[in-house]
C-alpha cells in the first residue's frame, strides 16, 4: 500500500525490483468547487424556466442544457493530471494526452503549466498558475530565510532546509503549481530510462463532450429560430 505522497508501498515491489509508487493525482480544487456551484445555479435557473416559462422558453432552456453544462464540466471538473510509474496522463477540457515518461522533454511553469512531449507543447489545465500564490510564497520564503539567519546564521539556516519535492511534503515557500511541476519533472527523470516508460505520445479527443455540445448548439439555434 502507499500513502498520498507517493512513498514506496510497504512490502511491494515492481518485477524489476524497484519500489512501486502510487499514482499521483493533481486537480484544481477551486476549479471543481466553482464548477459545482455554476452547475447548481444553472440547474435552478433552467428548472425554473422549464416549470414556469411560457411559449418556447421551456424548450430553449432544455436545449441550452448541453451547451452550458458540458463546457462547464469540461473546464472545471474534467481536468486532472495522473502521474503513474510508466506515463503521465494529462486530461484537459477537450482532449487527453498520454505521455510515456521517456517522451517527456520538459515541464515548465510560467504563466501556465506546460508539458513538452514528443516535440509538441500541451497546456496542463488541471494545474493553474496563481501569481498571487507565488507572491505569497516569495514573502514566506524571505521571512523564513530571515528567521533562520537571525537564529543560526545564514549558512546553517539554508543548509537545514529540506527538499519538499523529494520528501513529498507541502512547501509554503513555493506556489502549488511550481511544486507540482517540480514533482512531475523529478518523476520524468527517474522513470524515463525504464523500458515500460517508452512509447509515443497519444492524444485522444473527448468526443463525449464535444459531440453533445455541438448537437445542443444546433438544437438551441433551431429552437430560437423557429
Amino acid at each position: 500500500m502507499t500513502d498520498s505522497d507517493g512513498k514506496p508501498r510497504q512490502g511491494g515491489a515492481a518485477p524489476d525490483g524497484a519500489p512501486e509508487y502510487a499514482d499521483r493525482v493533481y486537480r484544481s480544487v477551486p476549479g471543481v468547487i466553482s464548477g459545482v456551484m455554476l452547475l447548481a445555479v444553472a440547474a435552478w435557473l433552467i428548472g425554473d424556466a422549464v416549470a414556469s416559462g411560457t411559449g418556447k422558453t421551456p424548450y430553449v432552456a432544455l436545449a441550452a442544457v448541453p451547451v452550458f453544462a458540458l463546457p462547464v464540466i469540461a473546464y472545471t471538473l474534467r481536468p486532472v493530471v495522473t502521474a503513474g510509474r510508466d506515463e503521465l496522463v494529462v486530461r484537459n477540457p477537450w482532449r487527453t494526452i498520454v505521455a510515456p515518461w521517456a517522451s517527456v522533454d520538459a515541464l515548465r511553469a510560467g504563466y501556465s503549466v506546460e508539458l513538452l512531449a514528443g516535440g509538441k507543447k500541451y497546456q496542463v489545465w488541471a494545474v493553474p498558475v496563481s501569481l498571487r500564490q507565488r507572491k505569497r510564497a516569495a514573502r514566506t520564503q524571505r521571512a523564513s530565510v530571515a528567521e533562520h539567519a537571525s537564529r543560526t546564521g545564514l549558512g546553517m539556516g539554508l543548509a537545514k532546509r529540506t527538499n519538499p519535492v523529494v520528501q513529498g511534503s507541502p512547501d509554503p515557500t513555493r506556489a502549488w503549481s511550481d511544486q507540482v511541476t517540480a514533482v512531475l519533472t523529478e518523476m520524468a527523470e527517474r522513470n524515463a530510462g525504464r523500458p515500460e516508460a517508452a512509447g509515443p505520445v497519444v492524444v485522444r479527443w473527448c468526443w463525449w463532450v464535444i459531440a453533445p455540445t455541438l448537437v445542443g448548439l444546433v438544437a438551441l439555434v433551431t429552437v430560437i429560430a423557429i
